[in-house]
């Protein structure tokens, strides 16, 4: 079957000011499949949010091969969606207004649009909320508005880079369990990046650990753990069993993982 993501020999030289050249990406290969949720975690530096800027196609001198949906990534495509840590929303427009901005940008059908960006602000819990500004959001909320733009002209992919980061602890675990369930909910294909191992564990089918820069693969862990997961499954050995796995991975490399989902 052919892989939804397909990245093989994945490279890519930075420039410095100086005239220097660093590598922040060698040599990294890896296939992700339909549905499937996949977080990518490593040393800070590592590169981490490099392989998800070129996957979002705003990155494009690089060496290797990357292809989505079994065509060649030559720059930002329809068949993604991104969400940042900071939410990005405009303060001026509404929920609602935010969601729909990729289907004006993109010049969808205004009707269809709107029913889909009001079914996802639904699905994500923000009924109630389309006429909210961000400025009447929580830093949750923000996030989910989020989540509902990104996925508003129908992407086959998912790519987030630490949305819930600058968030609270205990909201953080409360995004965590809603991820997993609008994940599921929109059978979307879900790419990760989270310094978190626990955040990882809890919200993964597999978990790729990189390297020190310049970063690569060093290994892939299938998460024993059943779906659907509840908070509570942090209790469960296997839970702290592969958490510890990846914490001593991520130790020969320089680098220490998070004990809880939020941290």
């Amino acid at each position: 079957m052919t892989p939804l993501i397909a990245v093989r020999d994945l490279s890519k030289i930075y420039p410095t000011a100086k005239g220097e050249r660093v590598q922040a990406l060698s040599r990294i290969s890896l296939d992700i499949a339909q549905g499937e949720f996949v977080s990518l975690v490593g040393p800070s530096g590592c590169g981490k949010t490099t392989v998800l800027r070129i996957l979002a196609g705003l990155i494009a001198d690089y060496t290797g091969n990357v292809s989505v949906s079994g065509k060649a990534l030559h720059g930002p495509s329809r068949e993604v969606g991104v969400v940042f840590q900071d939410a990005n929303l405009m303060p001026w427009r509404t929920a609602m207004a935010n969601v729909m901005l990729p289907a004006e940008v993109l010049g969808l059908n205004r009707k269809q649009a709107r029913l889909r960006a009001q079914e996802l602000l639904s699905m994500v819990g923000l009924e109630g909320f389309e006429r909210k500004l961000p400025m009447e959001l929580s830093g949750g909320m923000r996030q989910r508005v989020a989540i509902a733009r990104a996925l508003v002209h129908d992407p086959a992919v998912l790519l987030l880079d630490e949305p819930f980061g600058a968030l609270d602890a205990m909201t953080r675990d409360t995004m965590n369990v809603e991820l997993s369930r609008i994940a599921a909910a929109s059978r979307k294909t879900v790419f990760l990046i989270t310094h978190s191992i626990a955040e990882a564990v809890f919200l993964s089918d597999r978990v790729l650990v990189m390297s020190s820069r310049p970063g690569r693969i060093v290994e892939v862990i299938e998460n024993p753990l059943p779906r659907p997961r509840g908070l509570d499954i942090i209790a469960d050995p296997a839970f702290a069993a592969t958490v510890l796995r990846i914490r001593r991975l991520l130790d020969a490399e320089g680098s220490t993982g998070a004990p809880s989902i939020a941290h």
